[in-house]
């Protein structure tokens, strides 16, 4: 199931650099934090989404969970990348019993694969006397198997397979709850993958996963400067003389062509946006970034620069209480970033 709630799970992001993982109780509006974990994979485990390593990210997600005292045993999990299509669809009016027999018929026009490779899940978004706004979303099925075995191997059950976009947008509602009239871009900068949804209200209106991320700032300095991996991991972070003899004015240029690359394809996003509905009233007023790569310092000015919007950092412990005499607020702080679409996984475990 891509769209439901279950309970007393917790929220579990792969990415391919790092695991991070989330428990919350309480219910939406006095939620708190229970248990939060954070842990690196070594390179090439995980490479354009598929888990090429499954012993390793099992290792790393039986670590967490022991490390941090994640008592779950039950997880929800998100998908992204090319194997997962959403998309918002228009249908004439028809009832939920309809929609259900048709939905097959209406989703292969859409979606690029054979359905039964896929595992297909759909909501109603909005009905009226002309039309069935319908969202539906897909994954290649050998996709879901390969994230339900590696959760398996650590001994944790899936409970639900999420869409990370969708799970980024439960973490922005709960957090912010914004009224309908509001019109936000969130963009999820993950090491590969750039997650984008923009949002009107609680109602998403347009869906893009990009393969640009946090990987290829450190792949440019690398080749560029010849530099190691961690090297070259330590200056896109700002690490004061984390190489002797590197000079400032020779890093700027390379990570500012990564940064023209990045808002080059938001603004294509919403190039694409605005070329596929009749609505010419939406204008997204505001842009919310999470994901390591959102970490870069400057970036968010310089996405604000290029694209004259307002860029913030979409801080996912808002609305959740925090016990600061368990979680250090410095390292919270440090990894807040990271931590947004586990977060929204996580709280399809809660009331």
């Amino acid at each position: 199931m891509l769209f439901g709630k279950k309970k007393s799970v917790a929220g579990l992001d792969i990415g391919s650099s790092s695991v991070k993982m989330v428990e919350l109780d309480g219910k939406v509006g006095s939620l708190n934090l229970v248990s939060l974990g954070f842990e690196n994979l070594p390179d090439d485990t995980i490479i354009d989404g598929q888990i090429m390593e499954l012993n390793v990210v099992s290792d790393v997600i039986r670590n967490v969970c022991t490390n941090n005292k994640v008592s779950a045993d039950s997880v929800v999990t998100g998908v992204s990348g090319h194997s997962v299509i959403i998309k918002n669809i228009i249908l004439p009016p028809m009832s939920e019993d309809e929609l259900e027999e048709s939905i097959d018929w209406h989703a292969e026009e859409h979606i690029p694969y054979d359905l039964s490779d896929v595992s297909l899940d759909y909501q109603i978004t909005g009905n009226n006397s002309d039309s069935t706004h319908v969202l539906i979303a897909a994954c290649k099925r050998d996709r879901i198997d390969n994230v339900c075995q590696a959760i398996q191997l650590a001994g944790k059950q899936p409970a639900v397979i999420d869409v990370d976009t969708f799970a980024l947008q439960n973490c922005y509602e709960v957090n912010y709850q914004p009224d309908e009239s509001q019109v936000v871009t969130l963009l999820n900068i993950g090491a590969s993958t750039m997650n984008v949804n923009i949002v009107k209200g609680t109602r998403s209106l347009f869906t893009r996963d990009i393969t640009v991320g946090g990987s290829q700032f450190t792949d440019v300095l690398q080749r560029s400067l010849g530099l190691s991996f961690q090297q070259a991991e330590a200056v896109k972070r700002g690490v004061n003389h984390a190489v002797d003899g590197i000079e400032e004015k020779s890093i700027e240029p390379l990570m500012n062509n990564v940064t023209e690359i990045v808002a080059m394809e938001i603004q294509k996003t919403f190039d694409f946006y605005r070329a596929t509905t009749e609505d010419n009233q939406t204008v997204v007023q505001k842009i919310l970034i999470s994901g390591g790569g959102s970490k870069l310092n400057g970036l968010a000015q310089d996405l604000s620069a290029r694209l004259e919007l307002p860029v913030e950092v979409l801080d996912p412990f808002r609305s959740i209480k925090v016990d600061t005499r368990k979680f250090d607020p410095d390292y919270l702080s440090e990894i807040m970033p990271e931590m947004a679409v586990a977060v929204g996984l996580a709280m399809r475990g809660v009331s």
